[in-house]
């Protein structure tokens, strides 16, 4: 049975040493990093989907193997122009304490996939990027499509998927992958989620891991950022004061979050108006002024109550 699974696909991801040597073994010339451009693919999940049809953990077990060195295309179009990328490392993911309609625990078969940075893909690295090509389908055979409500073979029972027995759901179990073909971009995918992932680049700090002045130039970069953000918050709070001075009716909390939202240039050009308002409204001097200014014999008069 011939299967063909749409979902939603994120951008580039970092190549380590052991991901650059999976991919040279489906190249014929070896590549250098800085000549892949690597991304990976959320393929398909075990979650019921749109068609009322789902692939079991065990069958996305079986589709993990054999994805490994498939091409990826467009709309399905089985074209040596329209290869665009292939798959070099499959695994398949579970997200413990989230679950599918089914009941189980939620799982989808994650892909790496690389293509060579040519002028002729800038492009298409370009919309997978800024994620405009996203969505993705697969195109893969399985061995039969089990009823949900009897475990038999749908067509072989009355039982129609998407339709309610008793209280239960039917659908499609998928299972004993035989073959995966490719997969493709397109517009609406059958499996919402599945796509293009968002790539996850290493941390600063594991990337100076070995070199010394590297770790000691972000150790103080580190620290003139957490002043920056201390005197930020400071100018934050001066400004909720000042504006509180100003207009007492203004509400704090509100003021508190407008002013998270301002950057430094915008909170010093608030802060000086602000002071200007206050300076205005609150005018400085003597808390207990001599009345008119002139000199009286008794000069506790002006304390007295």
């Amino acid at each position: 049975m011939k299967i063909i699974k749409e979902a939603a696909a994120g951008g580039g991801c970092q190549i380590s040493p052991e991901d650059l040597e999976r991919i040279n073994t489906l190249t014929r010339r070896e590549l250098t990093a800085e000549e892949v451009y690597s991304f990976t693919v959320r393929l398909c999940d075990n979650e019921i989907d749109r068609e009322w049809e789902r692939f079991p953990e065990e069958t996305l077990e079986g589709l993990a193997g054999l994805f490994l060195g498939k091409s990826g295309m467009f709309d399905h179009n089985w074209s040596a122009a329209g290869q665009s990328a292939r798959i070099y490392r499959t695994e398949v993911v579970r997200e413990e304490g989230q679950f599918t309609r089914a009941g189980d625990t939620y799982c989808y078969l994650k892909a790496w996939a690389y293509m060579v940075r040519t002028e002729a893909n800038r492009d298409l690295i370009a919309e997978i990027e800024g994620g405009i090509k996203k969505e993705v389908s697969v195109g893969c055979a399985v061995e039969k499509a089990v009823c949900s409500i009897c475990g038999q073979e749908l067509g072989k029972c009355r039982h129609v998927k998407g339709r309610t027995y008793n209280g239960k759901l039917c659908w499609a179990e998928l299972v004993e992958a035989k073959d995966a073909y490719e997969w493709s971009f397109v517009a609406v995918p059958a499996q919402p989620r599945a796509g293009v992932m968002k790539g996850m680049t290493p941390s600063l700090k594991a990337l100076t891991a070995g070199r010394p002045g590297a770790a000691a130039e972000l150790e103080g970069l580190e620290r003139e950022a957490a002043l920056g953000r201390r005197w930020l918050e400071e100018m934050r709070s001066e400004v909720v004061r000042l504006a509180a001075m100003s207009e007492p009716d203004l509400d704090t909390g509100i003021l508190r979050s407008v002013v998270r939202k301002l950057d430094e240039e915008e909170l010093s050009a608030i802060k000086t108006v602000l002071s200007r308002t206050a300076e205005r409204r609150w005018p400085g001097g003597p808390q207990l002024p001599y009345g008119d200014g002139r000199r009286e014999e008794n000069g506790d008069k002006a304390f007295l109550v």
